[in-house]
């Protein structure tokens, strides 16, 4: 995989983590702005994902593209809300990492 591709990936995780926070805003606060504000910038990082497309396969950089998404919200929720894993959880986003480095690798 290019390095323009893993990090226009990572970047789309990134946005796409701010939209998830955003609608975790709107579902505590009912207020529809984050509502709004979540859906868009979902979008934008979805657009992320679009543009990844030109340098990847579409299944390795929608795969990478969540696999970012789930670890940087999972380092996010942990830092902000305090939200803890298990150690299986653990594993997981440890073994989320290795994905990564095999997908690249090919």
């Amino acid at each position: 995989m290019k390095t323009n591709s893993f990090l226009i990936l990572l970047i789309g995780g990134i946005v796409l983590t701010a939209g998830d926070l955003l609608l975790k805003e709107w579902v505590s606060t009912h207020k529809v702005l984050f509502y709004i504000l979540g859906l868009f910038v979902w979008f934008i990082g979805l657009l992320f994902l679009a543009e990844s497309f030109k340098y990847t396969n579409i299944a390795v950089a929608s795969l990478i593209f969540t696999i970012f998404n789930i670890i940087i919200l999972t380092v996010v929720s942990w830092i902000v809300f305090k939200e803890q894993l298990s150690p299986i959880q653990l594993l997981g986003l440890f073994l989320g990492l290795v994905a990564i480095g095999i997908l690249e690798l090919g």
